[in-house]
């Protein structure tokens, strides 16, 4: 039967035009890529807290010229720096009281046993090089240059009482009152003049005018004409319209302090280093471990500009990496370091 044919053909067709008719399956969508947050950059970490340094006078402007420049880029940082003297600092120290130790010799013998009886552990660091000044009245027309050994003369215990007029160190000199300044016994700058010039450490006469604060032996002297003075150099820089500097003659002829002689050398014995001493518990606090590494880096131009010797850039360098070693203890053996080079004592350390 033809029709039923045609009829099954037809129904065909319509299936297929329907299934054409269909719209496509769209594809599932797919889910987009994870993108990673940028890690934010941390804030930089604001310091604060309170610093506590004490100790020597003549170290003093060095520290005080870095604490301010340190104090300007944190100024959530309060340092606070006394004079003690380097003797009265170190009992401060060693008793737990500071932070930071200034001093103008290295840490004594005695001074060592009264850190570690209380358990205070430090690193001994070099800051500078400072020399001696033996200074006179700007009116002291005859004295131009003193021998070390007329220096001992006057400064000895035995002259106590008995070296009292300018004729009785030469004769030519006036028949004069000599008047005496000079450091006070818990000051570093008395130890290394003692050890220097009478050839013992803190032994000498004690019928003189003395004082912690060179400042004070600044005033004497500039207001005594039979004035005899010593104190640390950039105090003599400072004040070079009220004193006159007296050249000193070591056996090789007179030499004047300047940061040429101290800095080869040549202004013997009355060049020396000069220290800052940190204590090893402090340095935990961030505080104190930026403001020591800003001392060791950015001190050095701050050294000259307040009138002493920067060291050289290698033991600068030597003590940061002292510092950041965390190495505790001293250098030395108790001694002031007459004629002792820094730098080779810091090179035979590492």
């Amino acid at each position: 039967m033809k029709w039923r044919s045609v009829l099954s053909k037809a129904a065909a067709l319509l299936v297929i035009a329907a299934a054409a008719c269909q719209p496509a399956a769209t594809p599932a969508p797919t889910a987009p890529a994870q993108v990673q947050a940028p890690t934010p950059t941390p804030p930089p970490v604001r310091l604060s807290g309170e610093i506590k340094v004490d100790g020597s006078s003549t170290v003093y402007p060095i520290t005080e010229a870095v604490a301010e420049e340190f104090q300007k880029a944190n100024p959530d940082v309060k340092v606070v720096v006394g004079i003690s003297g380097t003797g009265g600092g170190f009992k401060k120290f060693c008793n737990g009281e500071t932070d930071i130790s200034n001093a103008s010799r290295p840490i004594l013998q005695a001074e060592m046993e009264n850190c570690a009886k209380n358990g205070i552990e430090y690193i001994e660091l070099p800051v500078a090089y400072d020399a001696l000044s033996v200074v006179v009245n700007p009116q002291n027309d005859w004295v131009a240059c003193m021998t070390v050994a007329e220096l001992k003369k006057i400064w000895e215990p035995d002259a106590q009482g008995k070296i009292t007029r300018w004729n009785q160190v030469r004769p030519e000199w006036p028949d004069a009152p000599l008047n005496l300044y000079g450091a006070g016994t818990d000051s570093g700058t008395f130890d290394y003049f003692t050890e220097a010039i009478v050839g013992k450490a803190k032994s000498s006469r004690g019928d003189y005018t003395a004082s912690e604060d060179d400042n004070v032996l600044v005033q004497g002297v500039a207001n005594d004409r039979y004035a005899l003075g010593y104190f640390g150099l950039a105090y003599y820089f400072e004040n070079q319209d009220k004193l006159k500097a007296v050249a000193i003659d070591n056996g090789k002829g007179c030499v004047l302090p300047s940061e040429e002689t101290v800095r080869n050398g040549t202004y013997q014995p009355l060049s020396r280093p000069l220290f800052i001493y940190v204590s090893r518990k402090a340095v935990d606090r961030p505080e104190v471990e930026a403001f020591v590494r800003f001392y060791l880096e950015k001190g050095p131009a701050l050294v000259k500009q307040v009138g002493y010797v920067p060291l050289p850039d290698a033991v600068y360098q030597l003590a940061l990496k002292r510092f950041e070693a965390r190495k505790v203890g001293t250098l030395f053996k108790g001694e002031p370091p007459v004629g002792l080079s820094i730098e080779d004592l810091l090179k035979a350390e590492q």
